[in-house]
């Protein structure tokens, strides 16, 4: 006969019982079931088996000799239900009907709790918290890498295919190339599961929206939520295990007999025990909470277990539990968030985010991070925009990282580089910058870090300079920075980077402005992967006179050996001086530059680029055929789609000059600002106007048939451009073969870049003296006179 388990905890001398003693009990006089059962399943030796029933059999007075013993228990047992049946008895046919009844009303009782502990999140500069789920939650669904990234067998050379190729694309978003899967699904897949990310991956978020997904029913609903977060059991009052801490936590939400329920939901898996903050844990607390994890993992098995860990705290391994990785966030997710963040206040705002974030991938490259994204979601929503120097920006994020996110929660974590203040901390960071940025190592293996970690550290004060010292300390040093501050993480077994390509231009900049190296600088003007340093360097320094002056030298010095592209600049200035439109001359040659350095790159045969370039120097000049060009339009359009090349855009949107973008993606630029008035039949050239009529009344009737321009281009096409071209070296002076060789090209590619980028520094916020400024505009792409 089996009797009730409610039954034999209720009686006195179970209080008395050892922990696997109990277990004997209820499983014999509890269960039925025989000694060799017992003992396989409780994974015990039949001594150690017997050794229990002799301790149970000594609380109930048993003293007789032999088997007779349990026989004996079983009748007094017996004697004491039948006499005294307690109310809500659960008998063994109707176990699982009554395990599925208290299994939701626990979850009937818990449930405040849970949405309490669990239903909002609050972070950095917040002013109040926000639902997490809901209509009006700001949840965003998160991937899993299956494979830990830093895991991975891979060597620099694989890791650098992304990145070494001439236009330099940034890493960042795309970075990872490895599998995703739903959070959920793998959750759902696994029944033990360590989740290890970077500092602000979401990995508290996730486990938060695990719990409210259950509590609601969605997801493990036949299972109890029990949050624990692992910092707060580490530091409880008279350190209980981690049963006795959840016992106390039911009870605290108004479970009656919660020792007694607690145990019944363990056993028989009922419950969905999510441990957050494994790292947050104190280092003189760690051996015992590891201990207690793996211990009531093991004794536990048939729940559903989830840990969080940042993926570079410590080696916390568990053999039973299965690793995965956090993933960063892709642009979709990105979008998603934004929108949620921004639905209640401003939803047209989240629109803005996104098109500012697409407009700027360095920022772009810090929303992966969900902590990260949310400082950008905070700043954005203040201001309606980015901050104009970035590297304010930045800076916020590096605070954030180093010193916010753990004050924020009250957070001590080992400081194995104490003798590091922040300052000291950015300083290294920022000397591993540079050093890496100009030898092209965006990897880096772990051995040449520990390397300059060890030269710094070296010489601060009170450093222990021994050679093993310092080995062990800038391998812990390195460490910390990765488990702390994510700002280094492990890409590959063995093989470093920093957290964002961002970041990593941020630190090489700070270095720059700290040591003034300045010259140094500038020898990479031409080299388009230092583009964000030479921004965020000028963005820095208290005034920026001397390195305009440094750049503006440089890009003098590019093509001034050069008398083919001395003679091209000659014409440059010569046709600008006769541009009646109310711009600075400045802004007219760079756009005669970049007519014809898009003419110099095109094919002879291309038909849209000589009526564009026409079009934009009758424009300049005080005139404008607009039906020329409108002959000319349907058919560029029928067969490409001609856009403006990028320099010449800059120049007009960041002077505000105005032209007319059409539906087909076409910049016109016969279409100036609404105040000038450009008409062709008051040009004082009336040859030109009966000439181009002339080339006007030669293109093919039915200009949108694609076949029949092609036919008409193979036979008349080649002479017709020819012809054009004739006309506008004639009469207007443009249009010219340069004769530039391929080197030259290159030189000039580069001079246009090199121009662009000082513009854009000295349209930046940083402080340049206005002196400096109206003299370096007022002598952009001249010939070199001297």
């Amino acid at each position: 006969m089996s009797i009730p388990e409610d039954f034999l905890k209720q009686l006195e001398q179970y209080s008395e019982l050892s922990h696997r003693e109990k277990e004997v009990f209820l499983e014999i006089f509890g269960l039925s079931k025989s000694r060799v059962n017992v003992a396989q399943e409780l994974n015990i030796s039949e001594s150690n088996l017997g050794t229990c029933l002799t301790g149970i059999y000594k609380k109930f007075c048993i003293t007789c000799n032999g088997p007779v013993k349990e026989s004996r228990l079983r009748e007094y047992l017996s004697k004491r239900y039948s006499q005294q049946k307690p109310s809500g008895d659960l008998t063994t046919d109707h176990l699982d009907d009554c395990i599925d009844t208290l299994v939701q009303e626990i979850r009937k009782q818990i449930k405040p709790y849970i949405k309490e502990k669990c239903g909002t999140m609050r972070v950095l500069d917040m002013p109040k918290p926000i639902e997490l789920t809901g209509k009006q939650g700001i949840y965003t669904n998160v991937n899993i890498l299956e494979a830990i990234t830093g895991r991975r067998r891979l060597k620099v050379t694989e890791l650098m295919q992304s990145c070494e190729h001439d236009n330099f694309e940034r890493l960042g978003l795309s970075g990872v190339k490895q599998k995703r899967v739903s959070g959920l699904e793998v959750v759902q897949r696994h029944s033990k599961l360590m989740v290890l990310g970077k500092p602000g991956a979401g990995k508290t978020t996730f486990l938060k929206y695990l719990a409210m997904q259950c509590i609601e029913g969605r997801f493990q609903a036949n299972r109890v939520p029990l949050f624990i977060t692992l910092k707060d059991f580490a530091e409880a009052a008279k350190k209980p295990d981690i049963l006795k801490f959840i016992v106390q936590l039911l009870s605290s939400c108004g479970v009656t007999h919660a020792s007694t329920a607690v145990e019944k939901l363990l056993k028989q898996g009922k419950a969905f025990i999510l441990l957050d903050g494994l790292d947050e844990v104190r280092e003189e607390d760690t051996k015992r909470v590891l201990r207690q994890i793996r211990e009531f993992s093991d004794l536990f098995h048939t729940n559903q277990f989830v840990i969080t860990c940042r993926i570079a705290a410590k080696e916390y391994t568990y053999q039973s539990f299965t690793e995965v990785e956090m993933a960063d966030f892709d642009e979709k997710q990105i979008a998603i968030f934004a929108q949620n963040w921004f639905e209640l206040t401003d939803p047209v705002k989240s629109q803005r985010f996104i098109q500012k974030l697409k407009e700027n991938k360095p920022i772009q490259e810090l929303a992966s991070s969900p902590l990260l994204l949310t400082l950008l979601c905070l700043v954005f929503g203040d201001s309606g925009d980015f901050p104009a120097n970035r590297s304010e920006l930045y800076q916020e994020g590096l605070d954030v990282l180093l010193k916010k996110w753990d004050a924020k929660r009250n957070i001590e974590r080992e400081q194995v580089y104490k003798n590091l203040s922040l300052q000291r901390k950015e300083d290294l960071l920022s000397q591993i910058g540079l050093t890496t940025f100009e030898q092209k190592n965006y990897f880096f293996k772990q051995k040449t870090t520990e390397i300059y970690i060890a030269d710094f550290i070296r010489n601060l004060r009170d450093a222990d300079t021994d050679p093993e010292v310092l080995k062990l300390d800038s391998e812990a040093v390195l460490k910390s920075i990765e488990a702390q501050h994510g700002l280094l993480v492990e890409r590959a077994k063995g093989i470093y980077s920093f957290s964002h390509l961002t970041f990593h231009e941020y630190f090489a900049a700070r270095e720059i402005v700290a040591n003034s190296a300045y010259k140094t600088l500038v020898k990479h003007l031409i080299e388009k992967r230092w583009r964000e340093v030479f921004l965020l360097t000028a963005g820095m320094m208290r005034n920026a006179d001397n390195l305009m002056h440094l750049i503006k030298s440089e890009i003098d010095g590019l093509i001034s050996t050069d008398e083919q592209l001395q003679n091209l600049m000659r014409w440059v200035a010569k046709k600008s001086s006769l541009a009646t439109v109310p711009y600075q001359l400045a802004e007219v040659r760079g756009i005669y530059l970049s007519l014809i350095n898009s003419l110099i790159l095109s094919k002879r045969s291309d038909f849209t680029e000589l009526p564009r370039i026409l079009a934009f120097d009758l424009a300049l000049t005080g005139t404008s055929d607009s039906d020329f060009y409108k002959a000319c339009e349907p058919t560029i359009i029928a067969i490409v789609t001609p856009a403006l090349s990028f320099e010449i855009v800059v120049f007009f949107e960041e002077k505000k000059i105005r032209v007319d973008r059409r539906s087909s993606n076409t910049l016109f630029p016969n279409h100036f600002d609404s105040n000038l008035d450009f008409d062709l039949e008051n040009d004082p050239r009336p040859e030109l106007q009966i000439l181009l009529e002339n080339l006007k009344s030669q293109l093919p009737p039915s200009q949108n048939d694609s076949e029949a321009f092609e036919h008409w281009w193979k036979t008349d096409g080649q002479e017709w451009n020819e012809q054009l071209r004739t006309v506008m070296i004639e009469h207007c002076n443009i249009g010219h073969d340069w004769q530039i060789n391929e080197a030259q090209q290159t030189l000039l590619q580069q001079y246009l870049y090199a121009n662009k980028l000082l513009l854009e520094c000295l349209n930046s916020e940083c402080y340049v003296s206005w002196e400096v400024r109206q003299e370096i505009e007022n002598t952009l792409l001249l010939p070199n006179e001297n």
